[in-house]
């Protein structure tokens, strides 16, 4: 009888640690069904939401022994129904969203409001009550340690949300994510130039994004390679790579015990490399469009994965080669007697 109780303790104890994902992946499972095409878009799709759920996974497996689900005891308390309601509303809210009309609402909202993607603001909007909910839920099951220990896919599902709506209501005229374009634009430029094709750069006026950094390849007869010349605003250039990257990697590195000289020196190494990934999708962008491929394709989901995958493969590389290191400094070659 022991052997049993103590086997359902175990299984409560596990069920009540991941009882935060599955909160997430039915309404995931659901807005799939609804929609799978969106899961197969990075740029203003859903894409994201597989990678948070990864992220869900390694934050639960590296923090199990860590959080603790005791803030929930009783079964009538006001904290566990909160929890109960919390937990819910991520369905709820998917099923309010897409069957009773409140995409819709937010549509005509964001029209009235002056919003030009207004099509687009429920995507946005979604990005962002997830991240409070999925919030709400570790703070209410695990308490403020809780949302240290699943900080970094809080703020990375929260990030592309913000990029999302800053996108939606700026364009691409947001001025300080605009800094940075024109020194990648050229240095993009420089790259083709090194593999060989010719390269023409001016800065256009778009009626709807404003000044920008416009790109063309020329062959040796100075006429265009492309259909026309590609102009590059800041979510082509790489910057809400760069800043998902600086969220994700800070939070990481907060929660280790890696001293302050080698935090400074990983975030470094990483954000260069960030960013020199971004100038290779631009390169491969316009490699794509030279030789008449689809280039909305890779727009919207190959290219972006170029920097995810580098993004939440980078925290996995700092740990293996640290504790790689820390074997290379504690191995001792057996000396033959």
């Amino acid at each position: 009888m022991p052997k049993i109780i103590q086997v359902a303790k175990t299984n409560i104890h596990f069920l009540g640690k991941v009882l935060p994902l599955i909160a997430i992946i039915i309404p995931f499972v659901l807005l799939y069904s609804l929609d799978p095409a969106s899961f197969e878009k990075t740029w203003k799709g859903r894409t994201f939401y597989i990678f948070f759920l990864w992220l869900i996974s390694l934050e639960t497996i590296l923090n199990w022994e860590e959080v603790q689900t005791d803030k929930i005891k009783k079964l009538k308390s006001m904290r566990t129904v909160a929890f109960i309601l919390v937990f819910l509303m991520p369905t709820i809210y998917v099923v309010a969203t897409n069957y009773y009309g409140v995409n819709a609402v937010i549509v005509d909202l964001a029209k009235n409001s002056g919003v030009y993607w207004a099509d687009v603001m429920p995507l946005s909007t979604e990005y962002l009550f997830f991240t409070a909910l999925f919030a709400l839920i570790i703070l209410l099951e695990y308490g403020v340690r809780g949302l240290s220990n699943f900080s970094v896919s809080t703020f990375f599902l929260g990030t592309i949300g913000m990029i999302y709506t800053i996108d939606n209501l700026y364009l691409s005229r947001f001025t300080p994510f605009q800094i940075i374009v024109p020194t990648t634009a050229t240095l993009a430029a420089n790259l083709l130039n090194l593999m060989g094709y010719r390269t023409s750069m001016d800065f256009g006026y778009h009626p709807l994004h404003g000044s920008l950094p416009v790109l063309d390849v020329l062959d040796s007869q100075g006429r265009s390679l492309l259909e026309r010349p590609i102009a590059i605003a800041w979510p082509c250039s790489g910057v809400d790579s760069l800043l998902i990257y600086s969220v994700t990697i800070l939070l990481f590195l907060k929660n280790t015990a890696i001293p302050w000289k080698h935090r400074i020196i990983y975030f470094i190494i990483g954000a260069l490399v960030t960013y020199f990934i971004n100038i290779l999708r631009i390169v491969t962008f316009f490699i794509i469009a030279i030789n008449r491929g689809d280039i909305w394709r890779f727009h919207d989901y190959y290219g972006p994965l170029y920097s995810i995958m580098w993004i939440i493969s980078y925290p996995l590389i700092i740990i293996g080669s640290r504790a790689l290191w820390g074997r290379i400094r504690n191995w001792k070659p057996k000396l033959s007697k």
